[in-house]
């Protein structure tokens, strides 16, 4: 399959290494090419290691440019701006063929919305990808209802083939994965806040007794306090008080306390 990826940023460079894992030819529209290429080149030899197939004959199927014109699927994968994806979305529409599948890997925006300024809105939905890319076994496609059917089962098929499991949700504020995972990790802030546990002890309680992978506050650090803050305040918007920040997120963050990102979140990186 013919697939191009818009961003080559962290979810952009693992969405182009699943494709190309799974024998793709991919281009990658990044005005940092040799940044997005690094990135590339790192996670397939990472995958190499671990008994994956050969990075040189992966990256051999690389390139990075415009999306081309003949690409079956395009993935577009730029930070959560709305007008910077609808624009990023229109431009790589004008240039593909009518059955070609536009795809965009958001975690809360609105996929009716972004298809607003499309020609052809039934051929797009949304591929929300996890970080890393790689690792992680799940895709959310988010359909409007104005995506086809033969958009749906492409979306499908992709994800089958990159040994991803997926789940279908119909277009709402933060579809199933964010509007849940969301609300669990405000709430466990706002634990804190209140001196009810300490994060360390608050996140064993959730990995030993329900079995996550790890706590709430650590994957808040991993994903990014400012990522979370701003879905927080986008489904406060849409969803009502229920998603409101605690003052506890809004003031780390502003303080610059991010994460891993920056150093300091609720752990120390």
């Amino acid at each position: 399959m013919r697939v191009g990826v818009i961003g080559g940023g962290r979810m952009g460079a693992g969405i182009a290494q699943v494709f190309l894992a799974a024998g793709d030819t991919v281009t990658v529209q990044e005005p940092e090419a040799g940044a997005a290429r690094q990135r590339i080149v790192h996670g397939l030899g990472v995958a190499e290691s671990r008994g994956g197939g050969s990075r040189e004959e992966a990256l051999a199927r690389l390139a990075f440019g415009p999306v081309p014109a003949d690409a079956e699927l395009v993935v577009e994968a730029v930070p959560e701006d709305p007008a910077l994806k609808a624009g990023v979305l229109g431009e790589a529409e004008s240039r593909l063929a009518p059955d070609a599948v536009l795809a965009t890997n958001t975690s809360s925006l609105s996929i009716t919305e972004l298809s607003a300024g499309l020609e052809r809105p039934g051929r797009f939905l949304g591929l929300h990808f996890f970080n890393p890319v790689p690792v992680q076994r799940l895709v959310e496609i988010v359909v409007t209802r104005a995506t086809e059917p033969g958009t749906l089962d492409l979306a499908r098929a992709c994800a089958a083939r990159l040994g991803k499991t997926s789940v279908v949700v119909n277009d709402s504020p933060g579809f199933a994965t964010s509007r849940l995972g969301v609300l669990l990790g405000l709430e466990a802030i706002r634990m804190v806040e209140e001196g009810v546990a300490s994060a360390e002890d608050i996140d064993t309680a959730m990995a030993l007794g329900y079995n996550h992978p790890m706590g709430p506050l650590k994957l808040g650090d991993l994903v990014g306090l400012d990522v979370r803050l701003a879905i927080a305040d986008h489904l406060h918007a849409r969803l009502g008080p229920r998603f409101e920040p605690p003052r506890l997120l809004r003031d780390m963050v502003a303080a610059g306390e991010l994460g891993r990102k920056s150093g300091k979140g609720f752990y120390t990186w």
